[in-house]
């Protein structure tokens, strides 16, 4: 019996995940536009099924749910400010209409914090964008006119989800996810590699350019996470070699930032999004504290994108910034901004000082998320809009990641802390 329920958990899981990545619409665009063939009102009933299960496990779990949401207060006062933006918002209905979702995925990232390890985390993601990958690949060959995008961007693989950017974007995670996962047993080394080279795989068959760029990167981040444990070495080692690469690429993206466009097929507006960003920050400063309300300023009725649009195309009409801090700043101004970066530096330490210190690869996962997450939204709004896996990965991750306790049971040495490793010798 106790099989079967950790069997039907594990399902709902990856019910739920796939939700989230918008996987179980089959091409159907998220703010729906467009209609797939699963009809809307079974994707509405499994929402709804996701978020009354995963809300009635954490109540049945209250104790642990409890402490869970202690671990990190900066995370919930940035939730709440979100969760009553609607307030302040032009469009209230709205945004209270929107902030729907917002409730949806915190509530669904708090249940995998709450009831999962890091390790079962890391497992769990890796066998729903598995199987996310295997489903795509299916639907792509077997029913290409579905699996693949026919009148723009043609023979671009989008498999289950709605553009071949989405897919792209869920195959980087799927190799972080993958690259993360613990070897137990020899099989494990090649579903690891092999998930690794499928998802790559995958990416290019997207051909998008972006997602190309960021699995490239993120993998070749994550080896040097994996290689360059700590040794012992004062943090001013750690920092001198970041700022080393960090200023490295910065300066090469710089002084070649028009040829490297041209080589990638994009204009030097980055197709119009350097306008759509100088006009959402231009607008910002008409709201800058607590900004528009949760998809306010996106909102049809909502002046500013029709007069983005007028300027980039008739026939277009722009449904985000294309930069989720952006976006962020837009929906909670300058202050919830900055509360997020507060939330995100944080756990961005606390992952890099487990990562160094730990040699369990799952530690690897938070640090290689929270770096994906951070390149991700650089051209694209992947932080609050709509209903997204992005959001439920980033709360699972500042919940599991500032625990207070080892994560693991066998986990001989104790959590690190910065005193303890800036205070070791070379």
């Amino acid at each position: 019996m106790k099989r079967l329920l950790l069997f039907a958990e594990t399902c709902f899981v990856v019910l739920g995940l796939t939700f989230f990545t918008g996987g179980l619409a089959l091409g159907a665009s998220e703010d729906g536009t467009v209609t797939g063939p699963v009809p809307i009102i079974a994707v509405t009933a499994v929402r709804y099924f996701v978020w009354l299960v995963s809300t009635l496990l954490l109540v049945l779990n209250a104790k642990r749910t409890l402490i869970t949401i202690q671990r990190d207060w900066v995370l919930w006062i940035f939730t709440g400010l979100v969760l009553f933006s609607f307030a302040w918002s032009e469009f209230s209905d709205w945004t209270l209409s929107a902030n729907r979702e917002m409730a949806q995925m915190t509530c669904f990232g708090l249940y995998l914090a709450t009831r999962f390890s890091l390790t079962e985390q890391v497992r769990l993601y890796a066998l729903t964008f598995g199987v996310g990958a295997i489903a795509s690949t299916a639907l792509a060959i077997g029913v290409p006119s579905l699996g693949k995008h026919i009148i723009d961007h043609p023979g671009a693989w989008k498999g289950i989800y709605d553009y071949k950017n989405t897919f792209g974007s869920m195959m980087v995670i799927a190799i972080l996810a993958f690259f993360s996962l613990p070897i137990e047993k020899p099989r494990d080394r090649w579903i690891k590699w092999i998930g690794i080279a499928g998802a790559t795989a995958l990416i290019l068959l997207s051909t998008s350019k972006t997602a190309l760029v960021l699995g490239f990167g993120m993998l070749a981040l994550m080896l040097f996470y994996r290689n360059f444990r700590w040794r012992g070495k004062r943090t001013i080692v750690l920092g001198s070699l970041a700022a080393l690469i960090g200023g490295s690429i910065a300066v090469g993206v710089l002084a070649n930032w028009v040829e490297l466009l041209k080589v990638l097929g994009k204009d030097a507006t980055l197709s119009g999004r350097t306008y759509i960003w100088q006009v959402s920050l231009d607008r910002l400063w008409d709201h800058p504290w607590l900004g528009y309300g949760r998809s306010a300023f996106w909102s049809p009725e909502s002046p500013y994108p029709k007069a983005i649009s007028y300027y980039l195309s008739q026939g277009f009409n722009a449904p985000h910034a294309h930069n989720g801090f952006i976006d962020t700043a837009l929906d909670v101004g300058l202050i919830g901004l900055g509360l997020f970066l507060i939330c995100y530096v944080s756990t961005f330490v606390r992952a890099l000082l487990r990562a160094y210190a730990s040699n369990h690869p799952e530690h690897l996962w938070a640090l290689g998320y929270l770096t994906f997450l951070a390149l991700n939204n650089m051209t694209e709004s992947y932080m609050l809009r709509l209903s997204n896996i992005y959001w439920v990965l980033f709360i699972a991750t500042v919940l599991t990641v500032k625990q207070r306790v080892p994560v693991f049971e066998d986990e001989r040495e104790p959590v690190p802390t910065y005193r303890r490793l800036t205070e070791t010798q070379i």
